[in-house]
């Protein structure tokens, strides 16, 4: 049977019944909508009843490419949206026009060092070597927007290192930091997709001052790992003055609605370095699960 060859498949595949399809016969069947293919007739797949389907798909797409690039883990970055680039920040200040205008300013100025200070956590994660099966580790993740989500993106890039953005469909115009590497740019329809991706993956997340993205993004995570759907990882919080004057961490748990030990769930850190060494030191000493 040496001789013998049998082929890997009998059904013509999607992509060439889809071409045939380009060239038929037009009849009143064949330009009725009814007639096209299910997987390339939008208006079916955009039906209130097909939504498991798009589900299904906004899973499957970015799981899938992110597999072919040997992703083997992430690094994510949640943070605002408004917070300036140091070297740009300084306009913020000449278009206030009122005294709340100005207050509101400079406290996004005084901000604006962690920009740099993702830019750089972004660059040490990039420079993380793949593993012996060629898996990459650490990449880079953000939510593919400005401010310090770019500042992610560009640190992977002047690592010269592939970054991940994952943007979302929003009423006003959203589309992805120029840093974003091309062929790991997703955009979703659906937020809780969204941030599945960004911690199916993910082995840290650094989480810089936000506003109401950032809080939902990170307390879903706090109560996935609180509630043991996620098992511990590390959770760099930039920024503690801002944390602790926005949030106030201890009296929820002198209140008794979080436990004492909930605190642990996440680490306070300032600078790049500090942060890169937590997660290290963090993964070294822990035990893989047999």
């Amino acid at each position: 049977m040496t001789d013998t060859r049998v082929p890997s498949r009998v059904f013509p595949n999607a992509h060439e019944e889809a071409e045939a399809t380009r060239n038929l016969t037009q009849t009143p069947q064949t330009m009725h909508p009814a007639y096209r293919l299910a997987f390339q007739d939008a208006d079916f797949l955009l039906r209130e009843d097909l939504r498991p389907v798009r589900f299904q798909l906004e899973l499957l797409k970015p799981e899938l490419l992110l597999d072919e690039a040997k992703i083997g883990s992430t690094f994510v970055f949640y943070g605002s949206a408004r917070i300036p680039e140091p070297a740009k920040a300084g306009v913020l200040r000449e278009v206030a026009t009122d005294d709340y205008g100005k207050k509101v300013a400079e406290r996004l100025i005084a901000k604006a060092k962690y920009y740099d200070v993702a830019r750089e956590l972004a660059q040490l994660a990039s420079n993380c070597p793949r593993d012996l099966e060629g898996w990459r580790q650490f990449v880079v993740c953000s939510g593919g927007g400005p401010s310090i989500m770019e500042a992610a993106n560009r640190g992977a890039e002047d690592a010269g290192a592939e970054s991940i953005g994952l943007n979302i469909v929003l009423p006003h115009e959203q589309t992805p930091n120029p840093y974003v590497t091309p062929r790991l740019s997703f955009q979703f329809h659906y937020f809780a997709l969204r941030k599945m991706h960004f911690l199916l993956r993910a082995r840290a997340v650094a989480v810089f001052p936000g506003g109401f993205g950032t809080f939902d993004e990170t307390f879903e995570l706090l109560t996935l790992i609180q509630t043991g759907k996620v098992s511990p990882l590390p959770v760099l919080m930039y920024g503690r003055e801002f944390w602790e004057r926005v949030v106030d961490f201890e009296a929820l748990a002198e209140e008794g609605v979080i436990s004492r030990k909930d605190l642990d769930l996440f680490h306070f850190v300032e600078t790049a370095q500090e942060g890169w060494d937590f997660v290290r030191k963090w993964w070294r000493d822990r035990p893989l699960a047999a």
